[in-house]
């Protein structure tokens, strides 16, 4: 056959600046835990998940910010399963004056009530946390375009 028959995501890795920053960021507004961690000065990175299971992998190898205009990752997005979680989500953000890219929960799109918050992390790499109902499609921010598209 030669495909994947059983393909999923398993764990999205990430360059960053800073892995005390970064790992503080992470758990809190993801609640993550560490599953493993490398602290060797020049060799820092760090597996964060949930029940066992890795999500993230964060590689402390990078100087500066992260760069839009580069080929690449363009965003990381995370589903939960209400659009309370996601309002949740957005205070831990406010507490931690995390960077917004829309002022709060917006939909996927003009007819969609999907949605959720489109922020930033330390290092600026763009992140998403949605849930599939409960935003209001007349808050789309962006006419003839996904949201997560263009940011």
């Amino acid at each position: 056959m030669g495909k994947a028959n059983t393909l999923q995501t398993g764990h999205v890795g990430l360059n960053i600046t800073d892995m005390d920053r970064s790992l503080a960021f992470y758990r809190e507004v993801f609640d993550f835990e560490v599953l493993a961690e490398g602290k060797e000065e020049d060799r820092r990175w760090a597996f964060l998940g949930r029940d066992g299971q890795m999500h993230v992998t964060l590689w402390q190898q990078s100087a500066g910010t992260f760069g839009t205009d580069l080929p690449g990752l363009h965003h990381l997005s995370f589903q939960v399963e209400t659009i309370e979680e996601v309002r949740a989500t957005e205070e831990v953000l406010r507490g931690l004056n995390a960077e917004f890219n829309y002022a709060g929960v917006v939909p996927h799109g003009e007819n969609g009530a999907s949605g959720g918050i489109f922020f930033t992390d330390p290092d600026g790499i763009r992140l998403e946390i949605y849930a599939p109902t409960g935003a209001n499609p007349a808050d789309a921010p962006t006419q003839g375009a996904p949201t997560c598209g263009f940011f």
